[in-house]
């Protein structure tokens, strides 16, 4: 099953994040380039023409989340939006960023 074809999963600590090797396999699995910030975090830039159109987007990343009950820190300005991507209660990756993270990737820009 892909990325995109899993859900997320309810999680409230209690497990260990996801490291190295695993983290590895995972970004893999994704279509585009996330940068993983300190084995903790994925992250990605998306530029756009204008705000309306990183707006859009932003919106579009927000109803995937609220399907998914799994939240990124998204941080827009005018042609720009910045996700990141980490699971909050256990301080790092679980396979909960990577799904949302392929799931963000399927959108048209």
């Amino acid at each position: 099953m892909t990325l995109t074809e899993k859900k997320c999963v309810p999680c409230e600590g209690g497990v260990p994040a996801i490291e190295g090797a695993e983290i590895e396999n995972y970004t893999c699995q994704l279509k585009s380039k996330w940068d993983v910030v300190d084995e903790k975090m994925l992250r990605r830039t998306f530029t756009f023409p204008d705000f309306k159109s990183a707006m859009a987007f932003a919106n579009q990343v927000a109803a995937i989340a609220e399907e998914e009950g799994h939240h990124p820190d998204l941080h827009i300005s005018w042609g720009k939006v910045v996700i990141e991507l980490y699971t909050h209660a256990i301080g790092g990756l679980s396979e909960n960023d990577f799904i949302v993270a392929a799931k963000i990737d399927a959108v048209e820009k």
